[in-house]
């Protein structure tokens, strides 16, 4: 599993013109999964995500000292079957890495249910759909966070 994480200000993400899911000060986790890939890698990125610490220090200084518990911060997740996307050859991008909705949607749904768990109010994106994602990146900060294999 493969998390592009945005720390956000506020984040909402739309399908056909409706809000499905927004937060204010939080993540924003686009969420890829590849043909292999198992809930155990899911509870592995959930604690890694909730734990992280991402968040500036309330001293005052630059330095990354809080994480989403610290600062009482939400999730908002969305499936992103491109995460997986080649483009090393041709011109159009080849999706052959990414799974079948049929893995890929269960593993996200846990993924998402063991931020939950871990005490992470987490909001979602609707799996397959056509979705606009808006943002204020705050930072701004992206890590791109990869499961161990």
């Amino acid at each position: 599993m493969r998390v592009v994480l945005q720390r956000v200000a506020r984040a909402a993400v739309r399908v056909n013109g409706e809000v499905v899911g927004a937060i204010d000060q939080g993540v924003l986790l686009l969420v890829g999964v590849t043909h292999n890939d198992t809930p155990a890698q899911a509870d592995w990125l959930a604690n890694k995500i909730a734990t992280l610490r991402i968040f500036p220090a309330t001293d005052g200084s630059s330095h990354f000292d809080r994480s989403l518990f610290d600062v009482g911060g939400a999730a908002l997740v969305v499936s992103q079957f491109t995460l997986y996307g080649q483009t090393r050859k041709g011109r159009r991008p080849d999706f052959t890495e990414a799974a079948r909705p049929e893995h890929a949607a269960p593993l996200i749904a846990y993924f998402v249910e063991r931020l939950r768990a871990l005490g992470v109010p987490v909001q979602t994106g609707v799996f397959g759909a056509n979705m606009q994602v808006e943002l204020v990146n705050d930072g701004p900060v992206t890590l791109i966070v990869d499961a161990p294999q």
